[in-house]
């Protein structure tokens, strides 16, 4: 008979002490791969079982529907000897060890990472930090809005619509953002492991982490020494470059390439412009872009969406509809590819869960764990470290 292949992370323990949303978005995606994810919450549970509105039930919020999905929870309050001595067991059976807690303040509880090598040399021991230890602001406490404002992305949309007043993008970006940094390490420093043998300690800053991701483009101008122009990428922040109104709704119309450019031009019946200066020449229309989109803008209110998306389709220009987010449930292509799912829950009944984005051609199918009650698998957990074989 022959054995199932393992899943991608099979395996692979991962004893996991964050909360909110960078450390357990992170340890999500790993649970989705496959890791055995155990989330140590305290007594009182991780603050976002109850974030945005009030759960069903007590500490089984929206939210943690989705972020903790595919993990078990078992409760440890770590200044209890007890329980601080179930969690060294658990760690040493385990194949990384994350956490978001301040580094005082786990050195206080005696998680710092030369205990816990001492305890498993070849331990994974990853910190979710707000910023660099090795800066001035290395002790702070960071979420989502701060990280927005220390790195400038709150004047992004001031940048675009002339309202000086900064403001934060409307999603947890940065938390997202880090968390996908806090996956590539976690699963760099397992490669190490598997070439060499040796843990490590591995710190995912999320300053850090955001400030690169946001300015990959919006550098710009600064790249340079001396600067050859100012920061903020000029397509992202022009004004002009908005959802175009059509006559049942809004259309996303992406002319990027001079091509393109001339051909919906074309499309909407406006090609005269390309014989007349200054869109009469490709520097001119790259430089010009607010006569294509104000041209395209006059256009599009004649035809409903549907008339125009079979029109752009038809001539391989990008473009779709401006759905509306309480829409995004009935999207054609995320009902084809069945990206949405409807499941039962034990406790919390009927919950929508989205599939992870990635496909592994070689990793089979599985059902995801739902989000754990709190404290749902302390006994199962605590039975598998009284166990010798027990661990990853």
């Amino acid at each position: 008979m022959t054995t199932p292949a393992p899943r991608m992370l099979e395996g692979i323990r991962i004893v996991d002490l964050t909360s909110i949303v960078f450390g357990p978005y992170c340890t999500q995606t790993l649970a989705d791969m496959g890791a055995d994810v155990i989330k140590v919450e305290p007594p009182t549970g991780d603050l976002f079982r109850i974030a945005g509105q009030p759960p069903k039930t007590p500490l089984m919020g929206a939210c943690h529907m989705t972020l903790n999905r595919g993990k078990r929870s078992i409760v440890l309050d770590l200044k209890n000897e007890a329980d601080a001595a179930t969690m060294r067991a658990l760690i040493a059976g385990a194949d990384v060890f994350i956490h978001n807690v301040r580094g005082k303040a786990i050195e206080r509880l005696g998680f710092g990472y030369a205990a816990m090598k001492a305890l498993k040399p070849d331990l994974v021991y990853v910190h979710c930090v707000g910023f660099g230890s090795d800066g001035p602001y290395a002790d702070l406490q960071a979420y989502d809005d701060v990280i927005q404002a220390a790195t400038g992305t709150a004047t992004l949309l001031p940048r675009v619509d002339g309202n000086p007043a900064p403001r934060y993008l409307p999603s947890l970006i940065a938390d997202k953002v880090a968390g996908l940094h806090g996956v590539y390490a976690v699963l760099a420093a397992i490669v190490h492991r598997l070439r060499t043998g040796e843990g490590q300690q591995v710190e995912v800053p999320m300053f850090e982490a955001f400030t690169q991701f946001m300015l990959e483009e919006h550098l710009f101008g600064a790249v340079f020494e001396p600067p050859t122009g100012p920061v903020g990428y000029p397509r992202q922040i022009d004004p002009d470059r908005q959802p175009f109104p059509t006559s049942d709704g809004h259309l996303s119309i992406v002319p990027y390439t001079d091509e393109t450019t001339r051909v919906v031009l074309r499309l909407v019946g406006r090609d005269d412009l390309l014989t007349r200066q200054p869109l009469d020449t490709p520097m001119g229309r790259a430089l010009n872009p607010a006569l294509v989109y104000g041209a395209i803008r006059e256009a599009t209110p004649a035809k409903t969406n549907a008339e125009w998306l079979a029109i752009f389709h038809g001539a391989g220009i990008p473009a779709m509809p401006v759905r509306d987010l309480a829409d995004i449930k009935d999207d054609p292509h995320l009902k084809a590819t069945g990206f949405f799912r409807t499941r039962e829950h034990p406790s919390e009944g009927t919950y929508v869960e989205m599939r992870p984005p990635v496909r592994f051609a070689a990793a089979r199918a599985r059902d995801i764990r739902p989000a754990p009650r709190l404290g749902e698998h302390g006994d199962e957990i605590r039975a598998e470290i009284a166990t010798p074989a027990a661990g990853g």
